[in-house]
């Protein structure tokens, strides 16, 4: 197999998304990343000169969205009116990193 990323890669990776990566996981995860790409590379033996790149799967697409324009919304009051619970004019939700609430 071919080694296209290093343990340092991976590392930076991890610490980048903040996927929580141990010494003992760091080699297991470089070889399972790289075995990954290396299942992707016959990609690269496609002849694809000529063809135009695709950014939207279904083609000629436009934007259907509706214009940003400024409407009558909520007041701060109305929005947390049914909030269970709230806290400084905000939203206060359960944590989902741990911590205290």
């Amino acid at each position: 197999m071919t080694q296209y990323m290093t343990e340092q890669d991976v590392r930076a990776i991890a610490t980048y998304t903040r996927i929580g990566l141990t010494d003992e996981e760091l080699p297991q995860m470089t070889d399972d990343l790289n075995a990954i790409v290396d299942t992707l590379q016959p990609i690269t033996d496609y002849d694809l000169d000529g063809v135009e790149p695709t950014f939207h799967p279904i083609g000629g697409l436009s934007n259907v969205m509706r214009e940003d324009t400024v409407q009558p919304s909520f007041s701060q009051k109305q929005a947390l009116a049914n909030a269970p619970r709230q806290q400084d004019g905000s939203f206060l939700i359960p944590s989902i990193l741990g911590g205290d609430q």
